[in-house]
């Protein structure tokens, strides 16, 4: 595999999204929904992980390609697209890498993993190293199913956990886009002051929680004077990412939220060019997470 080669991995699904991102004539070749293209590691948001200079490994045997993936590193995650009982043979002799779904907040782990995948009998393409710490880049929380209204509190504890950061006990935040309030649940259960901001109403449960303001109103009436200062701004509101973007604009000229983490929703086609003016925002990174559907995690730290 030539140097400065570069894999993408799309999440399930989204392949069609990541092809798009990337360009059909960027693409050199393809294992499935692994994507390669020539050329450095770039920030690409329909990536669940990328695999840093993928390398081609001819193999003699089953024990062969064990022999010499454990002699690039030790820590592996299987890819299968093709050949599975083959390549869990093989996986079956490299060492055990331990995946229990985190419980939140729980740090992300450190180790070093690598991906590797069959790309026939006796050939594996494989990167000892990868930019996701989960396999495949698919992170697994130990869920509470009682407690939270949806299960969108998953995709904000995925965030908070890749990003490291989260709201500290004290800390003022802003929840648009609120009801039914997964994500207020989960700031006010990290010690956080809330202010919950929707036109509908919030969950029964969440609104009788301590440290919770919930102002009735559409988050696109609501000035950023009429909050004043919060250190974090969240927003899962439905709505075209370009209203969105104007949103944001609106209060990063304000200075009045520090950190903001926002959910881009696509109604329809992809908005390609929406999300790169979202991503060329200084200090802000964009992402595809395991939780998220048919849209775009934002997020821009102080």
């Amino acid at each position: 595999m030539a140097q400065g080669r570069t894999g993408f991995l799309a999440a399930e699904d989204y392949e069609l999204q990541l092809r798009e991102e990337l360009g059909e004539s960027r693409i050199v070749a393809a294992q499935g929904r692994l994507l390669l293209v020539d050329g450095e590691a770039e920030p690409v948001a329909w990536a669940a992980n990328t695999w840093f200079e993928p390398q081609t490994i001819a193999i003699a045997s089953i024990a062969d390609g064990a022999k010499k993936l454990r002699a690039l590193q030790r820590n592996w995650v299987l890819y299968a697209y093709r050949l599975h009982r083959r390549a869990r043979l093989i996986q079956e002799q490299l060492p055990h890498v331990s995946a229990k779904p985190l419980v939140f907040p729980q740090p992300a782990p450190t180790a070093p993993l690598g991906s590797w995948t069959l790309v026939d009998e006796k050939t594996i393409l494989a990167a000892p190293r990868c930019s996701s710490p989960f396999p495949n880049g698919e992170l697994q929380f130990v869920e509470d199913k009682t407690a939270p209204p949806n299960r969108a509190y998953l995709k904000l504890w995925e965030a908070l956990t890749v990003i490291g950061r989260r709201p500290q006990p004290g800390e003022r935040c802003l929840d648009l886009g609120a009801s039914p309030g997964g994500w207020s649940w989960v700031l006010q259960s990290l010690g956080a002051g809330v202010v919950s901001v929707d036109k509908a109403p919030l969950a029964p449960a969440i609104a009788k929680l301590p440290n919770l303001e919930f102002r009735q109103v559409s988050a696109f009436s609501l000035a950023p004077e009429d909050v004043g200062p919060v250190d974090w701004l969240f927003s899962d509101i439905v709505c075209y990412p370009a209203r969105l973007l104007a949103l944001v604009e609106h209060w990063l000229q304000s200075r009045l939220a520090r950190n903001i983490v926002c959910t881009l929703k696509f109604q329809g086609p992809t908005d390609h060019v929406t999300a790169r003016r979202f991503a060329a925002i200084p200090g802000s990174r964009i992402m595809h997470l395991h939780h998220n559907k048919h849209e775009l995690t934002w997020v821009r730290l102080a």
